[in-house]
């Protein structure tokens, strides 16, 4: 009989689940999007139980869309966004709203224990820099402002933590997402509550759960989460893992010497090492899927979530007329050639890789400039932000013969070319599926169901990678002057983003 099994991919605001048989197929995709909720600036807030009805909606979709017998289907594994807060409380409801990735309510905490030492002491056993959107950072924030709901945490959750908690009724922390909360001790993978208590933060010790790794075995579907998805009673559900550590799965990172991309709301960058590298540019090491492995990481909210903001505040009239929304964009971007446009676009809407308050910005616009120079420049600005991170990386390893991409722009032909152009790197895609966080999810779920004894095995059985697009040369000269600006901008701007408020 055919094995199947499902992964669902939690965004910021998206939420899709995907059916996959053992080879890799992707068979059946239902996606539903959640309200974000935007209660002062720098606040990105949803509603907990909007986001769990949610996830068994689409978990439901695939089950009937399918066609497939419910039987078959070995296991579930939920990935998410990583950072954030998802608290569940002592009277058995969410304690608070979840808080996005992109909340940035939290920035003074990270600053300030830059300032008093705090984060130069952490850093040995926390391997990381701390950064607003962490749970150690939104708790420390929650303790002094909203010290209620602070009080009636049971258990501090990641999403995907929180939604898999939903389905078994079953508490874990499971490791690629706690590692990269501020929370945890990296370097002996263990809670120490002297760590949280330099945090001002010690009585969190007692609502962070047992942990687990990604592909063990994590609890079973219960009545309530079989009436709401479809899923038989009794159905595995295996630990699932942070959308970062999932999409590097479904691209089958296995090795030191291969690095990815992911354009998503957040811009990650990243590569696998058998050792934490600390005292480097390097600002987060976490643990990954593989064991015996840390992934580290480059990242900030600076990705293809820009495009999806300037579509919907600039092109109500295209998303009206367009049948193809997205192959429209492509043709106007690829229309101009990038030495015709001299505007820069600051992908800065959700967050930075600069300065903490630093903004969104168009700079350099004329009376002459339309819709087509923008949405290039947003294209450009993405791509350059892509390649902050990517230098810092390369700034510690040696380069990679090609690097393999994700997310949103892996879709556009276009933003593919032009991300091997910008970074001067033989650009790689997974072919044949269009989930990857959903992907990655599955083959722990095939793992921990011993469809296959590791990832290895599960990547060499499910993963199939597109031939690499080769950079332009004559465009990689272009495009090197034009981040040469960007830089410049960026660095000049950041004397004055202090001004702001957030």
């Amino acid at each position: 009989m055919e094995r199947y099994a499902i992964g669902v991919d939690n965004g910021g605001t998206v939420i899709k689940a995907a059916l996959f048989d053992m080879r890799g197929t992707e068979l059946a995709v239902s996606s539903r999007q959640t309200k974000m909720h935007t209660p002062k600036s720098g606040y990105t807030e949803r509603d907990m139980e909007e986001v769990w009805l949610a996830n068994c909606g689409c978990i439901r979709d695939v089950v009937e869309s399918s066609d497939v017998d419910i039987r078959s289907i070995i296991g579930v594994a939920i990935g998410g966004h990583g950072k954030g807060l998802y608290p569940w409380g002592k009277n058995d409801r969410p304690a608070y709203h979840g808080i996005v990735s992109t909340d940035n309510r939290a920035w003074r905490y990270p600053e300030r224990w830059q300032l008093d030492g705090t984060a130069d002491r952490l850093y040995p056993q926390i391997c990381q820099k701390l950064i607003s959107c962490q749970q150690a950072s939104l708790l420390a924030w929650m303790k002094d402002n909203e010290k209620a709901a602070y009080d009636n945490i049971r258990w501090v959750f990641s999403v995907k933590d929180y939604i898999r908690y939903r389905l078994t009724g079953e508490a874990y922390c499971e490791v690629t997402d706690i590692s990269g909360s501020g929370l945890m001790d990296v370097s002996k993978t263990r809670f120490d509550r002297e760590l949280l208590g330099v945090l001002g933060i010690e009585e969190v010790y007692e609502c962070l759960a047992p942990i687990r790794y990604s592909s063990d075995p994590c609890g079973v579907i219960t009545n309530e989460a079989s009436r709401l998805t479809g899923l038989p009673v009794g159905t595995p559900v295996a630990g699932g893992m942070v959308d970062i550590d999932a999409c590097a799965v479904a691209m089958n990172m296995q090795s030191p010497d291969q690095l990815c991309t992911i354009t998503g709301t957040w811009s990650i960058n990243e590569f696998i090492s058998t050792k934490p590298v600390l005292g480097t540019a390097i600002a987060m090491n976490s643990l990954y899927a593989v064991p015996g492995y840390y992934l580290l990481e480059e990242c900030s909210a600076t990705s293809a979530g820009n495009l999806e903001w300037f579509i919907e505040r600039f092109l109500c009239e295209e998303r009206t007329n367009q049948v193809n929304l997205y192959r429209w964009i492509d043709q106007t971007v690829d229309a101009l050639s990038p030495a015709d446009s001299e505007i820069y676009y600051l992908p800065f809407l959700y967050g930075s890789n600069r300065h903490p308050l630093a903004k969104g910005s168009f700079l350099g616009l004329t009376s002459y400039h339309g819709k087509s120079h923008m949405l290039r420049a947003v294209f450009e600005g993405v791509a350059f932000s892509h390649k902050t991170h990517i230098d810092r990386l390369l700034s510690v390893r040696p380069a990679p013969a090609a690097i393999r991409m994700a997310g949103g722009a892996a879709n556009s032909t276009v933003w593919v070319q032009m991300f091997a152009d910008v970074l001067g790197f033989p650009i790689e895609t997974v072919a044949g599926v269009k989930e990857l966080g959903a992907l990655g999810c599955a083959m722990a779920a095939a793992v921990a169901a011993g469809v296959y004894p590791d990832y290895k095995a599960a990547g060499a059985a499910m993963v199939s990678v597109n031939a690499p697009v080769a950079p332009n040369e004559t465009r990689v000269g272009i495009y090197r002057e034009k981040y040469r600006k960007y830089e410049a901008l960026c660095r000049a701007l950041d004397s004055v983003w202090g001004e702001f408020a957030v």
